[in-house]
């Protein structure tokens, strides 16, 4: 499973289609991650975020709420969910190619991805179980 950020989608699809992964599905979610605790981040952050919303028309008190619900972690962010079935072998393959088409240079929220087990696997269509439900 992988969470990435919306505007990561488009990539984190091309690259799993170019790792060669069979299937995948991908949901939109609401969700927050580890908060940002240094102060000077968090107020450059808010400077560079009340920037972004300040125009003739914005309620600046609006704004500033948003911002600090964004700040403070009581906000959900958008993200979107990628859950890829996988054999073992290739896990490592994936998970690098999902880290470096969501990888950025901002320090925060570039994603999480998750590695589980899977037990058993049923196609509904056939009933077939085990690998020929996937493959």
């Amino acid at each position: 499973m992988a969470i990435v950020r919306m505007k990561k989608t488009g990539a984190t699809k091309k690259a799993l289609v170019e790792t060669g992964v069979a299937g995948f599905t991908a949901v939109k979610v609401l969700g927050r991650g580890k908060l940002i605790t240094d102060p000077g981040v968090l107020e450059e952050c808010r400077g560079k975020l009340l920037s972004m919303g300040a125009d003739d028309f914005s309620d600046s008190s609006e704004t500033e709420k948003q911002v600090t619900a964004f700040l403070d972690g009581s906000r959900f962010f958008p993200r979107r969910l990628f859950t890829i079935l996988a054999h073992d072998e290739d896990v490592p393959r994936i998970v690098e190619a999902i880290t470096k088409a969501n990888h950025t240079d901002h320090g925060i929220g570039d994603g999480t991805i998750v590695v589980l087990p899977v037990y058993d696997a049923v196609r509904v269509r056939t009933g077939e179980t085990g690998e020929a439900a996937i493959w």
